[in-house]
């Protein structure tokens, strides 16, 4: 047996070529994303989905499957599939009763969760409802954060953080100016997130630089963040609840007084049944 420190040279070509991929890099290859639903999923979701999916590839994995697991809760499968896809980004989709059309954004570090942000979908609009020309696949695009929740809510600037991993695409040293067609437009108000999606449009201004103006392509979304058990009152007090497993009050221990205590019955004696009256039975 092989000890685990032992470095272990592969034997086909096929498995050097799948190991030299895998190994680190000065310039690390693009973040691929993986995109799969969960257990139970709705329309909207699995639409969002594949809009999604549309916007990231050729760098993005769809699981078609539904995958019965809860990020928060255990994520053991999302590392099983992140090692499996080599993906360090993930988004997962599921629709409940308590969580209605849910969307997980994660990141993930050496297939290792690393955080994760939790985003409900209010209002939707999907790629085939804009009847107009789309951006072609793998277009790098220009993204626009307005709001300053993103720069003064540390919440908000996480999600920042996340957002630019997840859609900024690949690094390139230099952009033409024709290929600045696509934009994504994030705007943070009142604890609310829009996310649009334009194509850049160059039209004749007369002079050397053209007149640009954007045109909506989808998809677009209205999305809210969610705290788990967490409300407010109307004076702005914060409350949370915590959910417990049921407790057994047979077993608890509390102080014990012995005027609490129970007593039996005390004993009849001999002279007491003697001194009480007997009463004749009558037959009628």
């Amino acid at each position: 047996m092989p000890k685990h420190n032992d470095i272990i040279k592969p034997k086909t070509k096929r498995a050097k070529r799948f190991l030299d991929s895998r190994a680190p890099k000065l310039i690390e290859d693009v973040k691929t994303a993986m995109i799969m639903k969960g257990g139970n999923s709705s329309l909207t979701v699995t639409q969002a989905l594949k809009d999604i999916y549309s916007l990231k590839k050729p760098n993005a994995v769809m699981y078609k499957k539904k995958n019965i697991t809860r990020p928060f809760e255990d994520s053991t499968s999302l590392e099983f599939f992140s090692k499996k896809s080599d993906c360090s980004l993930f988004l997962f989709g599921s629709h409940n009763k308590k969580r209605p059309h849910n969307l997980v954004f994660g990141r993930l570090f050496d297939f290792h969760v690393l955080d994760m942000v939790e985003l409900g979908i209010e209002k939707y609009v999907s790629l085939s409802e804009l009847k107009n020309s789309k951006c072609p696949e793998g277009t790098k695009p220009m993204l626009v954060f307005a709001g300053e929740a993103f720069d003064l809510d540390n919440e908000h600037r996480r999600l920042k953080s996340l957002f630019i991993d997840f859609f900024r695409g690949p690094t390139v040293s230099a952009v033409r100016l024709a290929g600045l067609e696509h934009v994504l437009h994030f705007t943070a108000v009142e604890g609310k997130i829009y996310m649009r999606s334009y194509r850049c449009l160059l039209k004749k201004s007369g002079c050397r630089t053209p007149r640009i103006e954007l045109e909506e392509i989808g998809p677009s979304f209205d999305l809210i963040r969610k705290k788990k058990n967490i409300s407010r009152d109307a004076f702005g007090t914060k409350f949370g609840r915590v959910h417990m497993q049921k407790q057994d009050l047979s077993k608890l221990q509390t102080r014990k007084m012995k005027g609490l205590r129970k007593r039996g019955a005390a004993p009849v004696t001999a002279e007491q049944d003697a001194q009480e009256p007997k009463v004749a039975k009558v037959e009628s």
